[in-house]
C-alpha cells in the first residue's frame, strides 16, 4: 500500500511571491519542500561579497553555492537591517551546520533570482538530486575518450560489392603494322672521346624533313597598347628653400565703388531679381539647410569617409608636430591628460645618430615634455623643462597636476602644473583664449616666449640615482604603500605617494615623495612657508622643495640570474594594481580637493597595518628579451642583511629588447609583452610559459597596448611604421586589420584614450617626432555580448593546453633519455627493454590503420606487391 502524501504547508516564499493562485507542481524545489526554502533578493554588492554573481559564479547549469554560516552572521551584524539575509536572521542563527546552500533560480520559479535552503536535510537532497547526478554522468560520458570497438559485419559487404565497377562489354582489339626498319639489327661501334670537344659527345636533336605537322587553327590573344616613347630634358636642380607668403585682399577704391553703384544696369537687375529672391527665401527654395554641403561634395567611391560611409578601420583625426621642438628628435613616451579633453603630452629625445654626431663644444639642446591640444595641432600649449632627455613619465593617479619622469642620466624628476591647468583648460576646443587676438597677425612675430615653460619642482640626488637611463616609471596605486623592506602596508591617506623606476643598471628602485618625520620645521620656517609668493610663468613651484637635490630611493631591488652569475638588465615592468573591497566607497577620483603633497608626512611603519593580500610579485622585461617573474620583497640573508630574492622563473621568449609589459585592463593576471619580432600573452600563476606566442614577423614589434573597452583587442606597432589590430576572438594567428604606411619610420608609442562611450582615440607616435591621433571605429571599441566571459574561457583553455603540452614534453624527454641510455650500453651487455607504456592514443591510431587496410583489401583497392 502506497504511503499517504504529506500535506503541503504554507511556505514563507509563497507569501512573498507576486501573483495569485496556487503554485503548480513544476515549482516544487528539487529534493525539497516549500517550507524548507526562502526566496531572496541579493544585490550586486552582496553577490560580489559572497562570490555568487549571477551568470558568472553561478549559472543555470551550476546554480549551487555553499555559503559559510559565519560569513552570513557577520554580514547581518555589519549591515544590520540593510543586509539581504536579515529576513532569515533567526533561521540562520539556529542552523546546525557550518555551511548553508544558496541556489540560483534562473527561471524565477519562486519569484526571486535566489533562494536559501533552510534545513540540512533539504540541502543534501538538493545536492544529490537526480538532475545533478544525471549532469555528472553526462559530463563523465562527454569527457570519456572514445575507443575503437571490434567491427561487426551487418551485411554492408554486399552493398560495397554492388558499388564496384565491373566490365560490361568486350575489350577492343587493335592491330598495329610495324615497319621493316624497326626490325633491323642495331650495330654499335666505339668512339674516341679525345676527338670531340671537352671529351663530350652531344647527340643534338635535328629537324626531320620527312615529318611535319601543319597547324590548321591557332588561338592567341592580341591587346592594343599605345606606342612606347621615351624623352629626356636637361633641367637645373634647385635647392629647396622655406618660403613665406602673405596674401591680402585687393579692394575697390571709393571712386570705383561709386561708379559701380551708380550703374543703371546693376540697379535694374537688383530691382527685377529682389522680389523673386525674397519669395524664394520665404518658400525655402534656394537651399536645404539640413544637408551637409561638405559631405555632399563627394560622390562615388573616391569620396571615402565624406560620402556618409561608416569606416571599420582607424580614421586619422589629427596630426601634431612642431619643427622647433621635434626637429631631429623622436617621441619616447606619451600620455593623455587624465581630466582635460584633447590634451596629450609627449616626451621628445634626441636620436642616437644626433647624440654621436653632436660636438662636445656646442651647447646641448634643451629637452622638454610638450603638451599638445586638439584646438591647435601645430603649437604646443605647455612645456615641461627637463635637465636631459626623458624616456618615461606618468601622471599621478591621485592628482593629475603632478607628473613624474625618468631622465636619461638616471635622475627622477617631479613637476607640478597646477598653476597652468586653467591655461590647458582654455585650450579645450570651443573655449576662448584670452592670450591674443586671432584676428591680428604680425609678419615679424616669431612666436617665441608665448608657450608657458614649467621648471621641475624636484630632482633626485645624482649620487643616489640610477647609473643608467630610466626606461620605465610607474606610480604605486593609492590602495597601499611599501616599507623599506618591500612589505605592503595600508595607505591611510588613500593618495599615491610612492613611485617605482627601473633602469639597465640592473636595479628597480622605489621612491617616496613625502617628507620624512625626522625633518621638523622650526616656527620661522613655517612662517616663511605660510607666506606664499605668487607663482609666475618662470617660477618654480615649492610642492616638492623638501626633495630637491636630496631625494633618495626608499629601497632597491636587484635581479640576480637564476642559474648563472650576474644580473638581469630590466627595461620594462608590470605589477598588479591592487584594489581593496572598500575602494569604491572611499575613492572619489579627480575631486576638487586634490592632495597637497607638500603637507604629507611619512608615518611610522610600526603604526601601519600589514596587508597580506597584496601581490608583491611582478613581471620584468629585460634587455636580452627575457621575461622574468620575481618578488620585490627583500629577504634577510645569513649575515642579517637584506637582499633581493631570486626570480621565480625566466623565459627567453622575445630574443631582443622588451619594449612593452602591460596588464590587461579587464584581467589583472593577463600581461601583454612585445619585443624583438614577436609578442606574447602571459598569465600570472602559470609557471610553464606564455599562453599565446605569435610567430616571428618580418618587421620588429616596437610597441603594444591593450584596448580600453574590448578585452579581446590589442594593438601592435611595427618597425616599418605600420599598426596591427588583433582580435583574439576572431583569429589568434593573424591580425584583424593591418594599417600599413602610417609612418615612414618605426612606431615608438601607442596609447588609447576613451573620451566617452561613443568616442575613442588611439595616439600613435613615430621616430620622426610626429604624433598622429586616430579615431577608433565602433566595431573596435564596442564589446560583443559576453566578450569578457568568452575571453576568460579562452585563457582557461589556453592554460589547459599549455599544461597538457608540458606533460607530454616531459614524457617525450623521459623517453629520449631512456633511448640514449640504451645506446650507450656495451654491445656484449644483454639489452633489457624497459617497461614500455602503450598510450591510448597510439593504440587507437594503429587500430584505425588496420581497420582502413582491411576495408581497402575487401573492396580490391589495396595495392599488391607487384603494383608497389
Amino acid at each position: 500500500m502506497a504511503p499517504k502524501a504529506r500535506k503541503r504547508s504554507k511556505s514563507t516564499a509563497g507569501s512573498k511571491r507576486k501573483g495569485k493562485g496556487r503554485r503548480s507542481q513544476a515549482s516544487t524545489p528539487p529534493g525539497g519542500h516549500h517550507d524548507e526554502i526562502f526566496p531572496l533578493v541579493l544585490t550586486s554588492a552582496t553577490q560580489e561579497l559572497f562570490g555568487c554573481c549571477a551568470d558568472e559564479d553561478v549559472t543555470k547549469k551550476s546554480p549551487y553555492k555553499l555559503l559559510k554560516k559565519d560569513d552570513i552572521v557577520q554580514d547581518m551584524k555589519t549591515r544590520a537591517a540593510v543586509s539581504d539575509f536579515s529576513p532569515v536572521k533567526q533561521i540562520v542563527l539556529d542552523y546546525p551546520e557550518e555551511e548553508m546552500l544558496l541556489v540560483f533560480d534562473a527561471d524565477f520559479r519562486y519569484g526571486q533570482s535566489f533562494y536559501l535552503v533552510l534545513t540540512p536535510e533539504a540541502k543534501r537532497r538538493i545536492l544529490k538530486s537526480p538532475e545533478t547526478e544525471a549532469s555528472d554522468v553526462f559530463e563523465a560520458e562527454v569527457n570519456k575518450t572514445p575507443r575503437s570497438k571490434h567491427w561487426i559485419s551487418l551485411g554492408s559487404e554486399k552493398e560495397i560489392d554492388e558499388e564496384l565497377l565491373k566490365e560490361t562489354r568486350e575489350k577492343l582489339m587493335l592491330k598495329l603494322r610495324v615497319d621493316r626498319i624497326f626490325r633491323l639489327p642495331i650495330c654499335f661501334s666505339d668512339h674516341n672521346s679525345a676527338d670531340s670537344k671537352d671529351s663530350h659527345l652531344e647527340c643534338a636533336s635535328y629537324q626531320d624533313s620527312r615529318f611535319n605537322i601543319k597547324k590548321l587553327q591557332t588561338d592567341f590573344g592580341i591587346q592594343a597598347v599605345p606606342k612606347l616613347q621615351s624623352s629626356s630634358t636637361q633641367t637645373l636642380r634647385m635647392v629647396p628653400k622655406d618660403t613665406f607668403t602673405q596674401y591680402e585682399p585687393r579692394e575697390f577704391s571709393n571712386e570705383e565703388l561709386e561708379n559701380i553703384l551708380q550703374d543703371e544696369s546693376l540697379k535694374n537687375c537688383c530691382a527685377i531679381q529682389t522680389p523673386r529672391i525674397l519669395h524664394a527665401l520665404q518658400q525655402e527654395e534656394i537651399m536645404n539647410v539640413f544637408i551637409d554641403d561638405w559631405k555632399a561634395l563627394g560622390t562615388g567611391l573616391e569620396a571615402g569617409e565624406w560620402s556618409g560611409q561608416v569606416s571599420d578601420s582607424l580614421v586619422l583625426h589629427q596630426i601634431f608636430t612642431n619643427q622647433k621642438y621635434s626637429k631631429d628628435k623622436k617621441i619616447s613616451c606619451l600620455n593623455w591628460h587624465p581630466t582635460i579633453y584633447g590634451v596629450i603630452a609627449v616626451a621628445l629625445i634626441k636620436k642616437k645618430e644626433e647624440q654621436t654626431e653632436e660636438s662636445p663644444l656646442l651647447l646641448p639642446r634643451p629637452a622638454f615634455i610638450v603638451f599638445y591640444s586638439f584646438s591647435d595641432s601645430s603649437n604646443p600649449q605647455l612645456l615641461l623643462e627637463c635637465p636631459d632627455d626623458i624616456l618615461a613619465f606618468e601622471f599621478s593617479p591621485s592628482n593629475p597636476n603632478i607628473i613624474v619622469g625618468g631622465c636619461v642620466n638616471g635622475q627622477v624628476l617631479l613637476w607640478d602644473i597646477s598653476v597652468h591647468v586653467t591655461y590647458l583648460q582654455a585650450a579645450h576646443p570651443g573655449s576662448k583664449k584670452a592670450a591674443a587676438n586671432p584676428d591680428t597677425f604680425d609678419l615679424n612675430d616669431n612666436g617665441e616666449n608665448k608657450t608657458p615653460v614649467v621648471r621641475f619642482s624636484a630632482v633626485s640626488a645624482l649620487e643616489t640615482s640610477h647609473k643608467a637611463p630610466i626606461t620605465d616609471v610607474q606610480w604605486l596605486p593609492q590602495t597601499f604603500e611599501v616599507t623599506g623592506m618591500g612589505l605592503p602596508v595600508e595607505n591611510k591617506m588613500k593618495v599615491s605617494v610612492q613611485i617605482t623606476t627601473c633602469s639597465p643598471d640592473c636595479t628597480i628602485r622605489f621612491w617616496d615623495v613625502r617628507l620624512a618625520n625626522l625633518l621638523i620645521h622650526t616656527p620661522l620656517d613655517r612662517r616663511q612657508t605660510d607666506q606664499k609668493t605668487p607663482i609666475t610663468a618662470c617660477s618654480i613651484p615649492e610642492t616638492f622643495k623638501h626633495l630637491d637635490r636630496t631625494w633618495k630611493p626608499l629601497f632597491r631591488v636587484s635581479l640576480p640570474k637564476i642559474d648563472t652569475k650576474g644580473e638581469y638588465v630590466p627595461l620594462k615592468f608590470s605589477f598588479e594594481h591592487y584594489t581593496c573591497s572598500t575602494e569604491k566607497d572611499t575613492e572619489n577620483k579627480w575631486t576638487e580637493n586634490l592632495p597637497e603633497y607638500s603637507q604629507l608626512r611619512m608615518p611610522l611603519t610600526e603604526k601601519l597595518k600589514a596587508m597580506e593580500d597584496v601581490n608583491t610579485k611582478f613581471f620584468v622585461g629585460t634587455e636580452s628579451g627575457e621575461i622574468v617573474y620575481t618578488d620585490w620583497k627583500l629577504e634577510i640573508d645569513e649575515s642579517g642583511r637584506p637582499r633581493s630574492a631570486k626570480p621565480l622563473l625566466c623565459f627567453n621568449t622575445h630574443q631582443w629588447l622588451v619594449n612593452t609589459a602591460q596588464r590587461s585592463p579587464f584581467f589583472k593576471d593577463i600581461i601583454l609583452t612585445t619585443g624583438g619580432w614577436n609578442f606574447a600573452i602571459w598569465k600570472e600563476g602559470v609557471m610553464g610559459g606564455p599562453l599565446v606566442v605569435s610567430q616571428y614577423f618580418e618587421q620588429e614589434c616596437t610597441v603594444g597596448c591593450w584596448s580600453l573597452s574590448r578585452p579581446a583587442v590589442f594593438f601592435i606597432g611595427k618597425q616599418d611604421g605600420s599598426v596591427e589590430v588583433w582580435d583574439l576572438l576572431k583569429n589568434s594567428s593573424e591580425p584583424l586589420q593591418l594599417h600599413a604606411h602610417i609612418s615612414n619610420t618605426k612606431i615608438t608609442c601607442l596609447k588609447p584614450w576613451a573620451v566617452s562611450a561613443k568616442q575613442h582615440f588611439l595616439a600613435v607616435a613615430d621616430d620622426l617626432g610626429v604624433l598622429r591621433v586616430f579615431e577608433i571605429p565602433k566595431t573596435l571599441y564596442v564589446p560583443s555580448r559576453h566578450e569578457s566571459l568568452s575571453m576568460k574561457k579562452y585563457f582557461e583553455l589556453e592554460t589547459a593546453n599549455l599544461k597538457d603540452y608540458l606533460r607530454r614534453k616531459e614524457i617525450w624527454t623521459k623517453q629520449e633519455n631512456e633511448e640514449e641510455e640504451l645506446k650507450k650500453m656495451e654491445p656484449g651487455t644483454p639489452v633489457t627493454c624497459p617497461n614500455v607504456t602503450v598510450y591510448p592514443d597510439i593504440k587507437e591510431y594503429h587500430d584505425d590503420v588496420m581497420l582502413e587496410e582491411n576495408s581497402l583489401k575487401s573492396i580490391g583497392m589495396w595495392p599488391t606487391g607487384e603494383e608497389i
